[in-house]
C-alpha cells in the first residue's frame, strides 16, 4: 500500500530559486518498522568516513558527522540531509571532496523528563553506557553504505536505520571487584522517571580473612566507567599486563589494605554529574552523599569517619575531588587534585569570563582578532577552537544536549533556561558572553576558588593539610592556569596557612600528568590516612 513519507527537513525551494540548476547533494533516511513504531523524538546523524575497517559510528579517530532533531514523528517518516544541515568538521555537504566514502546514519532515542521544577524536557536517558549515543542500548543505527562522492553529478542516497542497540553487558563482579547500583529515590522524585547510581569497589588483600577489620576508603572521581579499577586483573596476559602488574602489587606483602571506589553518576547531559546538585542536573550531590556513600560504607567495611575518607581525581574527577572536599569539609579527610577542570573562572581554559566579552575571540588591536584555541598539544601547538567546539556540540545535540564538555559545564554551573535546558553561557554562533549566567555562576559558588575566597575564615580551619594539586605545566586544556591562580591564593593566604601541595610536571607535561603513578600514590594516601589517624585507633587494623 502507498504511505504517504512525511518529510522533516529544513529544505530550501528547488524549483522557485536561484539553486534551480544546482547540483543536489541529499541523504534520506527511514525508519524500519520492525525497530519503530511509535511516534518519535531525538536526533538523527549523518556519519561518513574514508574508511571502514570500523564502522563509522564507533570509530575514534575524527570523522564527518551532521545532525537534525526530530520531534514526536511518525515511525514512517523519512529525514532528509541536504547542504543547509550543520556538520563537522565540515559545515556543509558541499564541503565534501569528491571520493569514496562509507556513510552510516544514527537515532539518539530521547526521554521525556517531566522534572519536579515544573520543566519538562525531552534529553537521552543514559542506559548505563556513560552517556555516548553511539553505544547506548535502544538507539537505532543502519549497515554501512558505501557510496561514491561526485561533486559535480546529483547525488541521492537512501539510508535505513534498521539495527538496535543491545543492552549493555556488566562485567561479573569476582572475589576482588564488586559493583553495585542502587534507584536515588531524591533523583527520581527531580527528574519524573527511575535514575540510578552506582560504584565499582576494589576489595583488599585478606578482606575475608579478616571479618573483623574495617578499612579506609579511596573515593575516586573520573569519567563513568565499569571497567575494573586500575585495569585490575589476575589473569596474567600480554595484553594486560599493566592490570595484573597492579594486582601482583595489590597483594604484596606490607601493601596498604585499602578499599577503593569509582563512582558511576551519568545524567542526562554528560557522563558524570560532576557531584554537586545543580539547577540542571538536580540533587546529584545530595543523592551521592546521603544514598551512594552510605549504601557502599554499609554493604562493605569501611571505617565511617571523615580521616579514613580521601578522595582524588583528575580532569573532570578532579573538579570533583576538589568540590567535594571543600563543599563537605567535615565528611572527607583529603583530596589529591590532578589537572581539575576550571576552578578559577577568570581562567575558564584561556577565557576569562569575568572580563572577557566574547568566547571565540582574542582581541588583539582595535583592528584585529584571533580565533581562541580550546586544546593545544604539549608543545603548544592548537588542535581546536572554543568556535569550533561550540559547532560540533551544536552538531551533537541542540539545547545543550551534545554530552560534550561544553554543555555539562553549562548544565551543572549555570541555570535553567525558559525553556527547562541549560541557559547558554555564551551564543554558540558568535560566542557572545552572556553576564547574567557568569554572575549566577560565581554566586552559586561553582567558581570554587571564589567559593574558597569568600569562605576561607570558617573553611581555612577546616581543609588545613588536607589539599594536594598536579598538573602540568603544559596541560592540553590549559587547565594548568586555573591551578597556578588557586596555588596564588592558597600560598598567600596565612590565617590559616593550608598546608598542602602543588606539584608541576616541567618541561612540556600535557593533560593527564601526575608526580607518582597508582601504586604511589596509594601509598602516599595510606601514610597520609596513618598520619592524621587518632591515637587511641592506632595501631590500625587494616595494616596487616
Amino acid at each position: 500500500m502507498y504511505q504517504l513519507k512525511i518529510i522533516i527537513a529544513l529544505l530550501f525551494p528547488l524549483f522557485f530559486s536561484n539553486n534551480f540548476f544546482s547540483q543536489t547533494k541529499q541523504f534520506e533516511i527511514t525508519f524500519d518498522e520492525s525497530i519503530a513504531t511509535t511516534k518519535l523524538t531525538g536526533r538523527v546523524f549523518l556519519i561518513i568516513s574514508e574508511t571502514n575497517e570500523v564502522e563509522p559510528r564507533l570509530q575514534k579517530n575524527e570523522t564527518q558527522i551532521f545532525g537534525i532533531d526530530v520531534e514526536q514523528i511518525s515511525p514512517d517518516s523519512q529525514v532528509i540531509f541536504n547542504e543547509k544541515i550543520l556538520g563537522f568538521p565540515l559545515e556543509s555537504i558541499k564541503d565534501i571532496e569528491s571520493g569514496d566514502y562509507y556513510v552510516q546514519a544514527m537515532f539518539n532515542l530521547y526521554t521525556k523528563f517531566s522534572r519536579s521544577d515544573g520543566h519538562t524536557i525531552w534529553a537521552h536517558m543514559d542506559q548505563w553506557e556513560g552517556q555516548d549515543f553511539k553505544i547506548s542500548p535502544g538507539n537505532f543505527y543502519s549497515s554501512v553504505l558505501k557510496i561514491h562522492f561526485n561533486k559535480s553529478i546529483d547525488i541521492i542516497e537512501n539510508l535505513v536505520l534498521n539495527k538496535v542497540i543491545p543492552q549493555i553487558e556488566i562485567p561479573e563482579d569476582t572475589e576482588w571487584i564488586k559493583r553495585i547500583k542502587i534507584k536515588s529515590e531524591i533523583l527520581t522524585k527531580f527528574w519524573g522517571h527511575p535514575f540510578y547510581l552506582g560504584a565499582t569497589i576494589l576489595l583488599p588483600k585478606g578482606y575475608y580473612e579478616h571479618p573483623e577489620v574495617e578499612y579506609p576508603v579511596h573515593y575516586i572521581q573520573s569519567h563513568f566507567s565499569l571497567d575494573p579499577l586500575y585495569n585490575f586483573t589476575t589473569n596474567n596476559d600480554e595484553k594486560e599486563n599493566e592490570g595484573y602488574e597492579f594486582y601482583k602489587t595489590w597483594i604484596s606483602e606490607n601493601f596498604p589494605r585499602l578499599i577503593c571506589v569509582l563512582f558511576q553518576h551519568p545524567t542526562p547531559y554528560y557522563d558524570d554529574s560532576y557531584a554537586v546538585n545543580s539547577a540542571n542536573n538536580g540533587p546529584f550531590g545530595d543523592a551521592i552523599l546521603s544514598e551512594l556513600i552510605p549504601e557502599i560504607e554499609s554493604e562493605f567495611r569501611i571505617i565511617r569517619k571523615p580521616y579514613a575518607r580521601i578522595l582524588s581525581g583528575g580532569s573532570t574527577g578532579g573538579w570533583e575531588a576538589l568540590a567535594l572536599q571543600v563543599y563537605h569539609p567535615d565528611f572527607f579527610g583529603g583530596t589529591w587534585v590532578f589537572y581539575p577542570d576550571p576552578i578559577d573562572f577568570s581562567q575558564y581554559g584561556l577565557i576569562n569570563l569575568y572580563e572577557d566579552e566574547n568566547a571565540f575571540l582574542v582581541k588583539l588591536s582595535d583592528w584585529r582578532s584571533a580565533d581562541r584555541p580550546m586544546k593545544r598539544t604539549n608543545i603548544g601547538q592548537p588542535k581546536i577552537t572554543y568556535r569550533e567546539v561550540s559547532r560540533y556540540e551544536s552538531v551533537l545535540g541542540s539545547k545543550r544536549r551534545s554530552g560534550e564538555q561544553l554543555a555539562i559545564w553549562e548544565a551543572v554551573f549555570g541555570p535553567v533556561g525558559n525553556d527547562g535546558y541549560p541557559k547558554p553561557l555564551w551564543d554558540a554562533s558568535n560566542g557572545i558572553i552572556d553576564k547574567s549566567v557568569v554572575e549566577y555562576m560565581k554566586n552559586n559558588n561553582y567558581d570554587l576558588k571564589y567559593y574558597m575566597v569568600k569562605n576561607w575564615n570558617w573553611l581555612g580551619p577546616k581543609l588545613v593539610g588536607k589539599l594536594h594539586f598536579s598538573c602540568g605545566d603544559m596541560d592540553g586544556w590549559y587547565l594548568n592556569l586555573g591551578t597556578y591562580k588557586m596555588e596564588e591564593f592558597l600560598e598567600n593566604e596565612k590565617f590559616p596557612y593550608y598546608n598542602g601541595s602543588f606539584e608541576y610536571g616541567r618541561p612540556l607535561k600535557g593533560h593527564g600528568w601526575r608526580e607518582i603513578n597508582d601504586i604511589e600514590l596509594i601509598k602516599k594516601l595510606s601514610n597520609y590516612i596513618l598520619e592524621i589517624t587518632p591515637k587511641d585507633e592506632l595501631p590500625a587494623k587494616w595494616l596487616y
